[in-house]
This record gives structure tokens, C-alpha cells and sequence, in this order.
């Protein structure tokens, strides 16, 4: 598990993930991924769920054509946690290696 970031823990860890962006309202965090076409997207959230399950940390996502958007939260801690920024990175360079766009 691992406990909730505070302020200053997690603007350190939001500053070493560029794109990614707390959630108004929300303890979460957000990201955008653009990608050619709906093949790159789905060969992408494939490797974050393979990730994601062996973390047993599942992120919300929406995914439409090229387009799939992240909220992560560690629902055990009420907020964002360790977890979150270790996926987040993980995300980042799944994305690398898909081919993100914009």
C-alpha cells in the first residue's frame, strides 16, 4: 500500500511528471494521450493493464479512437499515493514507446 502524498511530496513528484496535472475537485491526477489511430491506443492501455494488474492498481481511464485519458487516485489512502507517480512514470514511458502525439 503507502500513504497519501502531502503537498510538498507530491508537487516534488507532479514536477518529475511533465503532462500530468491534479484533478480540480479531486485528489487525483490527470493525463491526455493522443496516439495515430485507435490500433496504437489499445496496444498501449494493454501494457498499462498488464502493468497496472501486477501492481494491483488499476487506473480510470476513457478511451476514444486515438484519444485515452488517465485519472489515477489511490482509492486506499483517499488520494494520491506513491503508487500513483510509480504508474504514472510507467504510463509516460509506455507512451514513449507507442508513439504519443502531442
Amino acid at each position: 500500500m503507502g500513504a497519501k502524498l502531502e503537498a510538498a511530496r507530491r508537487a516534488e513528484a507532479l514536477a518529475g511528471l511533465p503532462g500530468w496535472a491534479e484533478v480540480a475537485g479531486r485528489d487525483a491526477i490527470h493525463r491526455s494521450f493522443r496516439f495515430k489511430d485507435f490500433n496504437a491506443a489499445f496496444g498501449f492501455m494493454t501494457r498499462v493493464a498488464m502493468k497496472a494488474e501486477r501492481m494491483d492498481h488499476h487506473p480510470e481511464w476513457t478511451n476514444a479512437y486515438g484519444r485515452v485519458d488517465i485519472t489515477l487516485s489511490s482509492h486506499d489512502v483517499n488520494g494520491i499515493s506513491e503508487r500513483d507517480t510509480r504508474l504514472a512514470r510507467f504510463i509516460d514511458q509506455a507512451a514513449e514507446h507507442t508513439g504519443v502525439h502531442g
